[in-house]
């Protein structure tokens, strides 16, 4: 029972098409699902990853029409990071977001690596690093049809920064519980960022936490992130995963059967929504490689629905 890695971060957007046209005709990530959420099947959730979507690839975004910007703060992600092949490949993306006006910042070194900050078009907090002093599990494979040369592609998700008021209830949760192990730390503008690993560690499989009582807690709306997910190997082991977290006497969704993984919620202590996520099935469950992403696809459960869903959803063109 140890946790592989980041699985997938879930964030939202207020606007589906424009969304859709940063993260991949900008970012050049591949669209591998179009859905709606089973939670709330009147908007949409879109799915970016490599080119098949392999798990520790998958930005996704929940689309919340009219949503109000996040309030920054605490007890929350604060930053999501995606994974590029080395240095050279930051340079690119620095002279890309230049002459594309995305805001973004200089290249700075985080724990032994380049890393490179930017926002999306509803301030969502970005950073691309580079895995040139990867040591750990690799990344994934662009899509050979995006329009991000492959040497500069994105690879995955790289780690996940957690702002929170009292890092030791964090850090307890993530060591006692999930089995991460503190790596090392490193400074930032307000003092330093802890670093946890777990699996194979690396790039992929990090969690920074950063520990801050000078902020509010933060308002969670477009451009801020919902929930952060960590790997599970299969089905069998997230039904032990579930039996462990009910024993903590933590409050948790129980099993959720998303039909593209299996998933288990539950908060940790400072209130930020952990998921944990099996990885398979995989997205190539209920669509042809060649087409992922390309019309609305919707698991079994909910295809007695179609009709009812489309006609309440804008229409949204994702087949170039």
């Amino acid at each position: 029972m140890e946790l592989k890695g980041i699985h997938h971060v879930s964030a939202l957007t207020a606007k589906a098409p424009e969304n859709y046209h940063f993260y991949t005709k900008i970012l050049g990530m591949r669209l591998i699902k179009k859905t709606v959420n089973q939670d709330n099947i009147s908007v949409y959730h879109l799915f970016y990853g490599d080119e098949i979507g392999n798990p520790g690839t998958e930005v996704t975004f929940f689309e919340i029409p009219n949503a109000a910007r996040t309030h920054e703060g605490t007890n929350s992600i604060s930053e999501l990071s995606l994974r590029v092949k080395n240095d050279n490949a930051l340079v690119f993306w620095q002279k890309r977001f230049k002459e594309l006006n995305i805001e973004h910042g200089e290249m700075t070194d985080r724990f032994n690596r380049k890393a490179l900050p930017f926002r999306d078009f509803e301030g969502q907090r970005l950073v691309l690093v580079s895995d040139e002093n990867n040591e750990g599990g690799r990344g994934g494979k662009p899509w050979d049809r995006s329009p991000i040369p492959a040497e500069y592609g994105i690879l995955g998700l790289g780690p996940v920064k957690l702002t929170v008021r009292d890092l030791s209830l964090t850090a307890d949760n993530l060591t006692n519980i999930l089995g991460f192990r503190e790596k090392g730390k490193y400074p930032s503008g307000q003092g330093e960022i802890v670093v946890y690993e777990t699996g194979e560690g690396g790039t992929g499989a990090e969690v920074h936490i950063e520990e801050r009582n000078d902020l509010p807690k933060e308002r969670l709306g477009r451009g801020g992130v919902h929930h952060v997910a960590f790997r599970v190997k299969d089905e069998e082991e997230m039904q032990q995963w579930v039996k462990k977290i009910k024993a903590a006497h933590i409050p948790n969704s129980g099993f959720v059967d998303r039909f593209y993984f299996r998933s288990l919620y539950f908060r940790e202590p400072n209130g930020i929504l952990f998921e944990l996520a099996t990885d398979g099935p995989g997205f190539d469950t209920d669509e042809e490689f060649e087409h992922l992403g390309e019309s609305l696809a919707l698991p079994p459960f909910l295809e007695d629905k179609r009709s009812i869903i489309e006609a309440k959803l804008k229409p949204l063109d994702t087949s170039n």
